[in-house]
């Protein structure tokens, strides 16, 4: 399912509120029950959302996240603009570990005119696009592949990453929940990921709006291990509090 800008916006607003009445949600979208009880049949369907008499909520599951063809269509919009401001700080002739996730793809193909690149990854999906850039050398790690997203994962991935030290990491997590906690669903992952960010000289976190007070089981870090923070709207609270305490740059990805 590619969902269609309202059917993003009833995702948006149902995840920034946790949960919503199809009533208000009809009257917020400005169209008919029949059409949100459409929409939102359809994203039940899709396991984006949940619902129960009268309403809909966000899923609840804090062990397993959603699939990774609905995650590549979810937010794509967002995730391009983040994609895009990263890309515009990244500097020509540095090293970075780009780590699993469809932000991070999204940052491969926006890196497809720099020069001079020596990249990390784990994830064949970024050494894939990024393998088209003549101009950008492209180092994969070794491990187990994951089927459903083609990560590259365990424990001989950590051995490998520990070989370097890279100017950047660009990284993206599941969740970022209230206390402050970097959170994801696989615990290979939440380790490979930790031994990237020991092995950067700066972290910059990739995350677009949604993953603000998202549930996830497993703590990856905190906003402390991390020295940017780029998404495509403003935090809620209490997030610009803990990211001015952390000293976390935060950078808003215009439409521009």
């Amino acid at each position: 399912m590619n969902p269609n800008p309202r059917q993003l916006r009833l995702l948006d607003t149902v995840r920034a509120r946790g949960t919503v009445m199809v009533e208000e949600l009809a009257e917020m979208l400005g169209v008919t029950l029949q059409t949100v009880r459409r929409d939102v049949q359809r994203l039940a369907d899709e396991g984006l959302l949940t619902r129960f008499h009268g309403g809909v909520r966000v899923p609840s599951s804090t062990t397993e996240n959603i699939g990774y063809p609905q995650r590549a269509s979810l937010h794509a919009e967002g995730k391009a603009r983040i994609a895009r401001a990263v890309a515009a700080r990244v500097p020509n002739d540095c090293s970075l570990i780009l780590n699993v996730g469809t932000t991070t793809e999204a940052i491969a193909q926006a890196l497809m005119r720099h020069t001079g690149l020596r990249v990390i990854t784990n994830n064949l999906n970024v050494a894939t696009i990024l393998s088209g850039n003549p101009a950008c050398e492209v180092i994969v790690a070794g491990g187990s592949v994951r089927a459903r997203d083609r990560a590259i994962v365990g424990e001989a991935t950590i051995d490998f990453i520990r070989q370097f030290k890279v100017d950047i990491a660009l990284i993206g997590v599941s969740s970022i929940e209230a206390d402050g906690s970097l959170r994801d669903f696989d615990l290979r992952e939440v380790k490979v990921a930790q031994t990237i960010i020991a092995q950067a000289r700066e972290v910059w976190l990739a995350a677009d709006a949604s993953k603000f007070n998202r549930p996830a089981m497993i703590q990856l870090g905190t906003l402390s291990d991390i020295d940017r923070l780029f998404t495509d709207a403003e935090p809620p609270a209490p997030f610009p509090a803990l990211l001015d305490s952390a000293q976390v740059r935060c950078e808003i990805a215009s439409d521009h």
